[in-house]
Parts: structure tokens; sequence; C-alpha cells
């Protein structure tokens, strides 16, 4: 039996300590919340019936009502009455179980001793989301290793980057959001490839290569919108923004094409670099020619990738639309013309990487041979 190497060991109790503990927080930090939070403790089911709207959509309709406990504030211990309406479809609203904590607004006292009363505002999912977010991590550690490790440590650095990206702003809404997600950017490309590739050619490569697209699908699309007026873009899910909705949509699609032209740009680059690695003395047109090949196998499952990561988003919205007699193309323009224009850009992203990302890696392998 193979045995285990002593800092491995003290990393796999470091991970079974972190998970033990995180979900020990979760489960017991009502009183870090400043709204108040009922654990369910009894649901009874009060009725229901059948319904139909004018589009002759049919549904069913549930009522039922619950008995909590307040898990914090200063009626902490106290039970809660609670009426939960929702339907088959759950579209707007949902279903709630024995042992789910909710956050709840406390209506009135009743003077008989059966307890508060109340309505539900929301479900507490924090230890949801921290069960998916432990499976990433172990799955992500046990797959790339050290790779991994520095991936993680990569994500946990650009969302912080970006929350204090939008605070910036938010604070400064006279500086440019564009701007603001340029420099944000810049830091995402240089810190993650850096953190999960080292400091090397290959990576200085694609660092270059990434921002290179970007910047230009950027451009190629502004210059597209201000010409075409933005005719045909439908910007009503922008609305309740108070910012220049134009803007903000350029800055979101900015940042949402940097992952696929990131990951193309690391292909192209790790793919002409190996083959040098084998052979020293191989032709740069033979490394032209390999990497328009490794381009186009990568180009179009790239691009089906992001055109179903965008439109993915919209199908809810779609079926709802569709379901109320909408016409097909009054549906598919008001949900997906922002979506397809987002992938549209990713792509142009991703197709003008190949050229870029050969050419500035035959450049830095030139580099490499004329120093050896």
């Amino acid at each position: 039996m193979k045995k285990i190497p002593y800092h491995q060991f003290i990393l796999y109790i470091f991970l079974a300590f972190c998970i033990a503990a995180s979900v020990m927080f979760v489960n017991h930090n009502e009183s870090f919340y400043d709204r108040p939070i009922a654990e369910v403790m009894e649901v009874d089911l009060v009725h229901s019936e059948e319904v139909t709207d004018i589009y002759d959509n049919e549904d069913r309709l549930y009522e039922q009502h619950l008995k909590a406990e307040l898990k914090n504030g200063e009626k902490i211990g106290q039970l809660i009455h609670l009426k939960n309406q929702y339907s088959a479809s759950k579209a707007y609203d949902q279903e709630f179980h024995e042992g789910q904590k909710l956050f709840v607004s406390i209506s009135k006292n009743k003077e008989d001793g059966t307890g508060l009363t109340g309505t539900i505002i929301d479900l507490k999912r924090d230890h949801y989301i921290l069960i998916v977010g432990w499976i990433f991590i172990l799955i992500l550690l046990l797959v790339g290793k050290k790779q991994g490790l520095f991936s993680i440590i990569s994500l946990a650095v650009n969302a912080l980057l970006l929350s204090y990206a939008l605070d910036v702003y938010l604070d400064n809404p006279e500086t440019s959001l564009l701007l603001i997600c340029s420099v944000a950017v810049i830091l995402f490309t240089i810190l993650s490839l850096l953190l999960v590739n080292g400091f090397n050619e290959k990576t200085y490569a694609a660092i270059a290569a990434t921002l290179l697209a970007t910047f230009i699908s950027l451009l190629v699309t502004y210059l597209v919108i201000w010409v075409t007026s933005g005719k045909g873009l439908r910007y009503e899910e922008l609305q309740f923004i108070t910012r220049p909705y134009q803007m903000v949509f350029l800055a979101g699609l900015f940042i949402g094409s940097l992952g696929a032209v990131m990951d193309v740009a690391i292909t192209m680059s790790s793919s002409l670099f190996s083959l040098y690695e084998k052979n020293h003395n191989i032709p740069v047109k033979a490394l032209k020619r390999s990497g328009m090949e490794v381009g186009k196998d990568i180009m179009g499952t790239m691009t089906n990738i992001l055109f179903f990561a965008y439109i993915s988003g919209s199908i809810p919205m779609l079926i709802l639309y569709i379901k109320n007699d909408s016409p097909l193309g009054f549906t598919l323009s008001m949900n997906l013309s922002l979506e397809l224009a987002r992938a549209l850009a990713g792509g142009i992203g991703i197709v003008l990487t190949i050229p870029i990302g050969l050419y500035i890696s035959i450049f830095f392998i030139n580099r490499k041979k004329a120093r050896t």
C-alpha cells in the first residue's frame, strides 16, 4: 500500500477541518443576520385548487400553514405562524418543508399565547451554496492538484477584484465603467494566468494574446453598435438600473468574453510551446500549420460554449413568453437580442485570439531560440 506523503496528509486533515467548521458555521450563523430567521417545525397543507388563466394555461395552487421557531433576534425561541401559497409550476414561489430555515418578517404578537404571525421573505440558502462550493473545490483539487489549488486562489482573488471594481464605480459614478472594467480585465488576466501557469514565456504569450484579442473584440463590438445606433438591441432587462445602460451592457460583455478568450489563448500558447519543447529545431512554418489546426479544432467548440452559456439563461423567459401566446419574433427579440450580441462578441474574440495567439507565441519561441 502506497504511503501518503506527510504534507498531503496534513492537507487532507486541514480540508476536513475546514469542511466541518464551515458546515457547522452555516448551520448556526443566524446571529450574524439582521433579518429574523425561523426554522420550520410543522407544515400543514390546508387547501389546493385547479386554476386556468386567460391563455388556457392550467396550474394548481396550494396553501400551507407553517409553524416555525425564531432562531435570532429579540424573540429568539418563540414560535411564529406563517402562511405560504405556491403553485405546481413553482414559477414565482416554492414549497417549504420541515427543517428549512426562512427569512421572515414579524407582524404582531398574539395575546392568546399561540405565538407570533408574519410573512415569509425568502429561503435561507447558504448551506446549499456551501455544499456545492465544497464539491467544486474538492473536484478541482482532485483533478488539478497543485494547479487546481492555484485555480481556486485565482478565482477567489478575481471575485474580490470584481467586487472592489464595482464598489469603486458605485462610489464614483462619474468614472467610466468601461475604464474600471479595463483595469480589472488586465488584472484578472495577469493574475489568473500567472497563478495557474507560472512565470514563463508560455504564460507571457497567453497574457499578451488574451488582452489584445479582448480589447480588439470590444472595439469591434462598440463600432458596430455605434454605426447601427444599437438597432435591434432590446435593453429592457436593464431598465431598472440608474446608470447608462449601454455602458453597463458593454462592460458586462467585456468581462463575459474574457474567460473564453483566455482559454483559447493559453491553449494556443501551450500547444505551440509543447511542440517546440519536443523538437527545438521545428521550423516556423510547421508551428504555424500546427497552431492553425489546433485553433480550428477549438474554435467551434468554444464558440458553441459561449452561445449555450448565454442562451441557456433565457430559456425560462422564452417558455413564459411563448406559453402566453407572444409572437415568436417578438419573444426572440425581447429575450435573445442582448444574449446573442454577447455570444457574437465573445465569438469574435475567440476567432481573433487564434491568429493573435499564434503569432505572439511564435514571437516568444523565436526569442527563446535566440537565447539558446
